[in-house]
């Protein structure tokens, strides 16, 4: 009996898996697990968490944050700089964390998600006012969030890709419609991320809008004081504004107490 090649592992077994080094796993696997080993130690877990709203914060900062001593919490950033989770920027003598890019901001919400259980049985346990309206990194998120990604949808705004990954375009209303509201669609495809995409909310098992198009939308509805930041949390506050606005724009209705 002949031999199996070099490059290939194979059962000639009926019944029994046959692995293949064409299917590239050696490829991913350690720098997977890489990264899942630098997110999954609790205090670097809080320290990555807390960057969720979008601001930088000192090493100082996220030491009280993971409880951790500042020398500790220095190794720690150190890590989740070097598997590209964090950057850091240098100003004066401060050093700023933040995460690295979006992409990061996402997995963080769907490790959320996976860790909250099956949607089957899901009850939401999120303090209120995170759940009505809050920051995902740059965009929004929350039940306020999820509404206005259906409406979109609906309305026929957003058009899937027809690709696994969630992706969206924008059609001809769509694009007549984000320039009644002041965005520049051509400026924001510009950008050098994700045009528009599903992301899968913590809180409500369902959608909402992320990529440049969500962070476009967080932006101006800041700007019109559509919603307002919390102070001291993630939380955004609709204002009798934005209630009345996100209505006449976009028939969503039922929206809540505003700020």
């Amino acid at each position: 009996m002949g031999s199996w090649p070099a490059d290939s592992l194979a059962l000639a077994l009926p019944g029994h898996f046959a692995y293949d080094k064409t299917m590239h796993v050696e490829e991913i696997d350690t720098p997977v697990s890489r990264i899942a080993a630098a997110i999954a130690e609790p205090a670097r877990t809080r320290m990555l968490y807390c960057l969720m709203d979008g601001h930088a914060r000192t090493s100082t900062e996220l030491a009280i944050v993971a409880g951790v001593n500042p020398s500790t919490a220095s190794v720690h950033l150190a890590r989740l700089k070097q598997q590209q989770l964090v950057k850091v920027l240098t100003q004066g003598k401060y050093r700023y964390y933040s995460l690295a890019n979006p992409g990061v901001a996402a997995v963080l919400e769907a490790l959320t998600v996976v860790a909250g259980g099956s949607p089957s049985t899901f009850v939401p346990s999120t303090p209120p006012k995170l759940r009505n309206a809050r920051t995902c990194y740059d965009h929004m998120a929350g039940a306020l969030a999820v509404a206005l990604h259906e409406r979109c949808l609906e309305l026929g705004w957003l058009v899937s890709c027809g690709v696994d990954d969630g992706a969206y375009e924008v059609n001809e209303a769509g694009n007549q419609a984000f320039a009644a509201l002041g965005l520049d669609i051509a400026t924001v495809r510009t950008l050098r991320r994700r045009f528009a995409c599903a992301c899968l909310d913590w809180s409500e098992r369902r959608p909402h809008l992320g990529g440049a198009l969500g962070a476009a939308l967080l932006k101006l509805a800041l700007q019109r004081k559509w919603v307002v930041k919390d102070l001291d949390s993630r939380a955004l506050k609709l204002t009798a504004a934005g209630r009345r606005e996100m209505g006449a724009r976009f028939g969503l209705q039922d929206l809540g107490k505003p700020a």
